[in-house]
């Protein structure tokens, strides 16, 4: 298996969606890994601090060709990645291996008209917000002696579908904008394939975000990060799973919580008679006795988010995927 370097340039990135006519930046074998970099920040950069600002970020803000805007998203993401051999109806497997910010800085944004609380918090604010790596905390607010534990994963995940211009900021069935705090170093993620060779694209960078992200926005900041990228003609999924060392996780996207944990819960169900060859029923009492369903997000609109996870401890034996 070959490894390769994707650094993010104006010719490797895109801004906004996704779009199956874009042209892969990176041609791989199943197994292939990947050392990624990914850019953050796209529309807030003009008021960034210099120590958020090297000069392939800049060159990306300023001269970023049109052909590379695709949509309407505040995302940078750098891809796509074409896998050789994937096809719709195969499932390409994410390992992440690594991840870590590659700043000592990141930033929250209040968008107005977003947000959990868009009618109380309707002002747009900007905060810079420094990170201390070396102790893998974020002091916020600066000198309140809050610590916040560095917990870093990629927000967005996503692969192509047949649409020519996909937002980024919704999450759905091909991944995307999943803001799952979960899926960080160690974990793997599962999604379906819809567009020959996947086209799989990476970024949106959090250093750390709670369960919600209500107000829009994490810690947001570039990120760097190793992974591997395997194609499963063996499975089929129609929404992804992700798997951490810890636990089995379902999702589910929806426009209101109420149906998102309708579909996580269902999912969850799914992966159960499929997996650990337990009948429905059986498998909805586990749900209640067992797994936990949390809030992803209520941010991504026109999608709401619902994770669940089910303990692999729990288990007799390991889930093979």
């Amino acid at each position: 298996m070959a490894h390769h370097i994707l650094k993010a340039t104006r010719d490797t990135v895109h801004l906004g969606g996704f779009s199956n006519l874009l042209k892969p930046v990176l041609t791989i074998n199943s197994g292939d890994t990947i050392d990624v970099e990914t850019y953050t920040g796209y529309y807030v950069y003009d008021q960034a601090p210099p120590e958020f600002l090297t000069p392939e970020f800049v060159d990306i803000c300023q001269n970023l060709a049109s052909e590379r805007k695709v949509a309407p998203g505040p995302h940078l993401l750098t891809g796509p990645i074409y896998v050789r051999g994937a096809e719709p109806g195969d499932v390409l497997e994410i390992e992440l291996q690594a991840i870590a910010p590659s700043l000592p800085v990141g930033f929250n944004a209040i968008r107005a008209g977003w947000g959990a609380l868009s009618q109380q918090f309707t002002q747009p604010a900007l905060r810079f917000i420094p990170l201390d790596l070396g102790n893998n905390v974020a002091e916020f607010p600066v000198h309140s002696g809050i610590k916040i534990p560095l917990k870093p994963f990629f927000g967005i995940l996503g692969v192509a579908t047949p649409e020519n211009a996909r937002i980024s900021i919704p999450p759905g069935s091909y991944g995307g904008n999943i803001d799952n705090r979960e899926i960080q170093a160690g974990s793997r993620l599962f999604l379906p394939v819809f567009v020959p060779g996947g086209l799989f694209s990476i970024g949106d960078g959090h250093a750390a975000q709670g369960d919600g992200e209500v107000n829009v926005t994490a810690i947001e900041t570039s990120m760097n990060g190793r992974i591997k990228l395997t194609l499963r003609k063996d499975l089929q999924l129609t929404t992804p799973i992700a798997e951490t060392p810890t636990d089995m996780i379902t999702m589910g996207f929806a426009s209101s919580l109420d149906t998102a944990l309708e579909l996580a819960v269902k999912n969850m169900i799914d992966l159960m008679e499929h997996f650990i060859n337990l009948s429905a029923e059986d498998a909805y009492v586990l749900c209640s006795l067992a797994v936990n369903f949390r809030i992803t997000q209520v941010v991504n609109s026109p999608q709401k988010g619902v994770h669940g996870m089910l303990p692999k401890s729990i288990l007799s034996g390991q889930i093979n995927l």
